[in-house]
């Protein structure tokens, strides 16, 4: 605070506003900043501001200067494609939405690989956003919170858990976005319908995914050795506790409590291992 307070005192300017500003986040318009001596002065444009600077004196490493801007020319530097393009994925919303293309672009070509384009797609966009947040304020806490976030929302969708991980996957990615900028300056917010249009399509994902989780469990089996309990057979020959039977057009060896002859028409009642119970038949 006393570094604060020297420098505002070095400068000529309000040192009790500036201990202000910095111990209490106190704000001024430009008239009150005016007022109070925290600014040189107010203009309307470039041209009234040369008006204003010309003929004040400035220090520069303990020389004073006397600005002459009274013929100044005024060079416009014409923003290039490179400046502009960081200026783009620098901003913060984009920033965040590049990182969450990146991560389930990743994921996506993961769970399925072959397929190539959202695993380019992913990287590409991962490596955008990772340059551009190390240009902003992030916090790791909440940078960590959005990883985690994606992860059980991936999990959920490749383990159903009957939504579990996928709301707590929902909830850290929430938090983790607001938490992302360790910053209070409104610059450098991610917009709240930004975070709000990720929160909805991830509950629209995650109701879909808890949707078919709910569908294939009621869902009766209809692959693997149960769905053979209930199926009919047939007998490959004769026997009278154990021999060898035709189900789902596979050979098994079975056993009966009463004889079977070959040819029989059976019935699976249960299995044990590699052995069916059968039954005959009854039409």
């Amino acid at each position: 605070m006393a570094y604060i307070r020297a420098l505002a005192e070095l400068r000529g300017r309000n040192a009790d506003w500036a201990e202000q500003a910095v111990r209490q986040a106190g704000s001024l318009t430009a008239g009150e900043a005016l007022e109070r001596n925290v600014i040189d002065l107010m203009a309307t444009d470039l041209d009234d501001l040369l008006a204003q600077l010309d003929g004040r004196q400035v220090s520069v490493d303990g020389d004073t200067l006397t600005l002459e801007l009274a013929d100044a020319t005024v060079e416009t530097v014409e923003q290039d494609w490179r400046t502009a393009f960081l200026a783009v994925i620098t901003d913060p919303s984009i920033a965040y939405i590049l990182m969450l293309v990146g991560l389930y672009g990743l994921v996506l070509e993961f769970s399925s690989p072959g397929v190539g384009a959202p695993g380019v797609l992913g990287a590409i966009c991962l490596l955008l956003a990772l340059y551009a947040l190390q240009m902003l304020p992030v916090s790791y806490v909440g940078l960590g919170l959005i990883v985690l976030g994606v992860g059980l929302m991936v999990a959920e969708a490749l383990s159903p858990s009957f939504g579990v991980l996928g709301a707590g996957g929902l909830a850290a990615l929430l938090f983790g976005s607001v938490m992302l900028m360790d910053t209070d300056l409104p610059a450098f917010q991610i917009a709240l319908p930004v975070i709000a249009a990720v929160g909805a399509g991830g509950a629209l994902l995650l109701g879909v995914a808890v949707r078919l989780a709910v569908k294939a469990h009621r869902h009766p089996v209809v692959s693997g050795a149960d769905t053979l309990i209930g199926a009919r057979a047939v007998a490959l020959e004769d026997f009278q506790e154990q021999g060898q039977v035709r189900a789902a057009g596979e050979v098994w060896r079975a056993r009966a409590a009463r004889p079977v002859r070959r040819g029989q028409a059976l019935l699976v009642r249960g299995r044990d291992g590699l052995t069916l119970d059968v039954e005959e038949d009854s039409p």
